[in-house]
């Protein structure tokens, strides 16, 4: 599915496409609705400019001890830990 943008609208955002497309990632993102990787894959970005993008806009990564708990579980289980 596509969604189309009229360009009357991308013209009173006075933005490029491509930083429209940008904010609306961000803003799934911060919703909890796409992952980073989702949001990064959609826009091109790396993940070190991703994350620079959120850090403008004084976000953080989406990080919490959940996830962190299964960093460990599997560093552990690839014996790294």
């Amino acid at each position: 599915m596509s969604v189309l943008i009229p360009d009357d609208i991308l013209r009173a955002s006075k933005m490029t496409e491509e930083e429209l497309r940008l904010e609306i990632a961000i803003m799934l993102y911060k919703q909890g609705k796409i992952s980073s990787g989702k949001a990064r894959n959609w826009t091109g970005l790396t993940v070190i400019e991703f994350q620079h993008q959120l850090a403008l806009r004084g976000l953080c990564i989406n990080y919490d001890v959940e996830d962190f708990q299964s960093d460990i579980n599997t560093l552990e289980s690839l014996g790294l830990l």
